[in-house]
């Protein structure tokens, strides 16, 4: 069989493969990186999880610039290309991990029989997997009659959904954010920016639209990555839903001028969402959970977590 280029490859790892299919392309790599996640699992301890993804990450980058400044070297461009195989793996192995440890399901599909999804539809949703701001009281009441409920977020995650938003939730950030102009980052479907909109908060969402793969967006999710929406709309609040563990984006929001407060919609499980290695990193702004409004997340299962972040007083 023919063996393919390095560009070759690289154009068909950018359509997001499969865990399978990598590993049919790649079948030493996927030994290599299910013997390396199982010494961290047999650990017990899931915080390895994210110190893992970030080293996977860091050897990308390396040979990312390496590349750049070789003139095209072959050799180069393979282990790049093997890299970026090797870290999207990881990733996915890892999220097959978590969904198997949620539902108890480690082989097959998740699935809703009739009546849990219909609750859940009505409950949860709008039209089809669009998203309405949940009533607690209706939440609290229809919840705990859905026996399938583990099975809620693993069918979700993969369309781009990691959490619900109750009303509560939703006037409490409105009364929060006030007058003041707010960018949400890392937007996925919009969804948070369309509630807060509707309470007539003046906020812009943006997305450097980067997961085509799982996420439909919206006209109103403007094309910008954090850094170009961040100079370019100079907000005083910054909101950001699930932002995906070790990231690189956060940063940028320490180092803005015209941020006054970050509000992150996270997790209590650190290894899973958010950097924090730039959150404790960072001396300009004062942080804490917001317990009460950690407790208007759903689902509770998620062990949800709002995080605060404002600007130190000089």
């Amino acid at each position: 069989m023919k063996k393919e280029r390095p560009e070759q490859l690289l154009k068909w790892l950018q359509s997001q493969p499969s865990l399978n299919e990598l590993g049919e392309k790649f079948p030493g790599l996927r030994e290599s990186v299910r013997r390396e996640l199982a010494e961290i699992v047999a650990t017990g301890s899931p915080a390895g999880l994210p110190a893992y993804l970030k080293r996977m990450l860091q050897a990308e980058r390396l040979l990312e610039k390496k590349l750049g400044s070789s003139r095209g070297d072959t050799k180069l461009a393979a282990a790049l290309v093997e890299q970026i195989a090797r870290t999207r793996m990881a990733h996915l192995s890892i999220k097959q991990h978590l969904i198997s440890e949620a539902t108890g399901v480690d082989k097959g599909k998740v699935r809703f029989n009739h009546i849990n999804g219909y609750l859940a539809q009505k409950l949860l949703f709008t039209d089809g997997l669009e998203r309405k701001p949940v009533p607690l009281f209706l939440f609290r009441l229809l919840w705990p009659l859905l026996w399938q409920r583990k099975f809620l977020m693993p069918l979700v995650q993969p369309k781009g959904i990691y959490c619900f938003y109750s009303r509560q939730l939703i006037g409490e950030l409105t009364a929060l954010i006030g007058s003041r102009s707010c960018l949400e980052i890392a937007a996925g479907d919009g969804t948070l920016t369309r509630f807060l909109s509707g309470r007539g908060v003046a906020v812009t969402a943006t997305d450097d639209h980067s997961w085509t793969h799982e996420v439909s967006y919206p006209d109103f999710v403007l094309k910008r990555d954090a850094q170009e929406a961040l100079r370019e709309y100079a907000p005083e609040v910054v909101i950001c839903s699930w932002p995906p563990a070790g990231n690189t984006f956060e940063q940028q929001v320490f180092r803005s001028k015209s941020v006054q407060m970050y509000i992150v919609i996270s997790s209590r499980h650190r290894f899973a969402v958010g950097n924090w290695d730039d959150y404790n990193a960072q001396s300009t702004f004062e942080f804490t959970e917001d317990t009460r409004l950690s407790r208007l997340v759903l689902p509770p299962e998620l062990d949800p977590a709002v995080y605060v972040f404002r600007r130190k007083v000089v």
